[in-house]
């Protein structure tokens, strides 16, 4: 049993972090590997175990994703997230909601009281109020910091990938249960000042999320480029036909096919074998299992 996190990939300068900083980053990162591995050492799914660790995340303003999303062009927030079984591949996302507290939950919920596998906007928001999926008022989610980075954007004229000027960013999950059985998560709030209800990878089957009998993977980075490379899935083909190891696999996409600051991921494989590989300044990571609990952000 093991699971594995990210809390997004970018430019995260040393300098621009203080000490108290750093250390909240480590103690969230702590806070969603303890709450997805105690669950796992209780018997749960695997599924259960990223659900609740991406939560944790969502439920911090320190991360793009769920309460600490940014802010689009329109000055709203919107989210993107999915959810895989491995042992089933079953699968539920959603994108471009607003107001949903977990939007993982909701992806989770589409996943299983769906005949479908991405809901929209609108829609997604109905299927949620349906099944008492939680909202929470725009002031929820509003932070001063994402305000300023929408700021900056407007007045630079461009879009932001969460990392391009600060340390927030996308999140997700992967876990192995004591079944052997894999699971991926993935939640964020996409680019500031994003526009025409964009939707980037995470919320993507195949591109962002991915979990099959071999592999579970969650990624972060410039979504586009993440959709246009298959990136996850990806990880999953190179095991399957090539024969190699999730760690082989992985660190092939990102520092050879994926451009340098692109981004980068986090894979466990069925044998519990893990890969945290970025090619940006840093990544907010860490994993969990019987032997240690870990968290890294620049090393």
């Amino acid at each position: 049993m093991k699971i594995v996190i990210h809390g997004g990939a970018g430019v995260i300068n040393k300098d621009n972090l203080s000490e108290t900083q750093i250390a909240e980053y480590h103690q969230v990162l702590k806070q969603a590997l303890e709450t997805g591995y105690g669950l796992l050492k209780q018997g749960k799914p695997a599924i259960d175990a990223v659900e609740s660790a991406v939560k944790v995340m969502e439920d911090s303003p320190l991360f793009n994703a769920g309460r600490g999303s940014v802010f689009t062009a329109e000055n709203t927030i919107e989210t993107d997230a999915a959810i895989m079984d491995g042992s089933t591949l079953e699968c539920g996302a959603v994108a471009a909601v607003q107001g949903v507290k977990n939007p993982v939950s909701l992806a989770r919920k589409v996943m299983e009281q769906s005949p479908h596998v991405l809901l929209g906007g609108k829609g997604a928001e109905a299927f949620a109020r349906k099944h008492n999926i939680a909202f929470e008022p725009q002031e929820y989610f509003y932070t001063d910091k994402r305000k300023e980075q929408l700021e900056k954007a407007k007045q630079k004229n461009q879009l932001n990938l969460d990392h391009s000027d600060d340390k927030y960013g996308t999140v997700g999950a992967v876990a192995i249960d004591q079944n052997g059985n894999l699971a991926a998560a993935t939640s964020t709030g996409g680019m500031t000042n994003k526009q025409f209800g964009r939707i980037g990878d995470s919320p993507l089957i195949g591109a962002g999320t991915y979990a099959n009998d071999l592999v579970a993977v969650s990624c972060t980075g410039i979504g586009e480029l993440f959709i246009k490379n298959v990136v996850a899935y990806d990880v999953a083909a190179q095991m399957k036909y090539l024969g190699v190891t999730a760690k082989e696999a992985a660190e092939k996409i990102i520092f050879e096919t994926m451009p340098q600051g692109s981004g980068g991921l986090i894979a466990i494989d069925k044998n519990g074998n893990i890969a945290m590989p970025f090619n940006t300044k840093g990544m907010f990571r860490g994993y969990a299992d019987n032997e240690e609990t870990k968290t890294f952000i620049w090393e």
